[in-house]
């Protein structure tokens, strides 16, 4: 795969768009979450409104299941005294599970798919969709991110989130929008200790992360954003890739596999060199 990506040209690569990308402050360091706005247009919105509005400062980590998801928000939320404001965000959404397949760049996996007709990626995100019914979903791989939710279908709103930390959870597809990815600091959400109450809340307060901030990229200053390339997934260097993880050819793999669950498909970022700031001229 290194072989792959080492020949790849500049325009292989895009930077994420600092309007939907998020910076979540742990106290072990930054997580980057880039929204996924073409399948969840209107919790992005919803949750860049959150984030200006500071919302998530001093919220919490509030749940860990092994093999599952991390999930963070309010932990008053369920005490109407307590819970929150969401100020000009809206506290529940029209359910965005899919979206018409119709128009949108998808790059298909020949592999198969247990859960869906097609899988493959659409601009850097694993996706499904079924041509029958003209729809394409967000699939819940590692590292994707979704709105958490009651049993009604819009009581979602993008307060409270989480990030699948393990095997992937595909019976979630097309019942929950999911929202964007984690595109570095998975090892900050992944590695937590897991809660030991009902559904792997945290029994005690003491045992929550406390989250500093999140803010988008767009509002932290140039020299303070984490700058990353995503690899496009509409690239013959990104068709490359796969083949070479579906059919490993160094000397440990005895038995190349000749297939690759859409999940296991790695999708690189790398780190780029931060823009020089441009030195503005003395008047005169």
């Amino acid at each position: 795969m290194q072989q792959v990506l080492d020949a790849s040209k500049p325009s292989d690569w895009r930077m994420p768009d600092p309007e939907n990308t998020l910076y979540m402050e742990l106290p072990g360091g930054r997580v980057v979450i880039e929204l996924a706005t073409q399948f969840a247009p209107l919790h992005a919105e919803n949750i860049r409104t959150l984030v200006r509005q500071k919302y998530f400062d001093g919220l919490a980590v509030l749940r860990v299941v092994d093999n599952f998801v991390t999930q963070w928000g309010d932990p008053e939320s369920e005490d109407p005294k307590k819970i929150r404001s969401l100020g000009k965000a809206k506290s529940t959404l029209a359910p965005e599970f899919s979206r018409p397949a119709k128009g949108l760049d998808f790059t298909r996996l020949t592999d198969g798919d247990v859960y869906a007709p097609e899988v493959g990626f659409s601009n850097g995100f694993p996706a499904a969709r079924d041509p029958k019914k003209g729809i394409a979903w967000l699939t819940h791989c590692y590292g994707m991110v979704g709105a958490g939710r009651g049993n009604e279908a819009d009581s979602g709103s993008g307060a409270e989130l989480y990030v699948v930390i393990g095997h992937a959870p595909r019976q979630l597809d097309l019942n929950i929008a999911t929202v964007g990815r984690v595109i570095q600091g998975m090892e900050l959400l992944a590695s937590l200790p897991r809660g030991g109450g009902a559904a792997g809340f945290y029994e005690k307060a003491e045992q929550r992360l406390p989250i500093r901030s999140v803010r988008l990229a767009a509002d932290v200053p140039l020299a303070e954003r984490s700058h990353l390339e995503l690899l496009r997934t509409d690239t013959p260097t990104f068709t490359a890739l796969v083949e070479s993880r579906r059919n490993r050819s160094d000397d440990w793999y005895l038995a190349p596999a000749g297939k690759i669950e859409l999940c296991n498909v790695p999708l690189p970022v790398r780190e780029r060199k931060a823009p020089e700031e441009t030195a503005k001229k003395p008047q005169t």
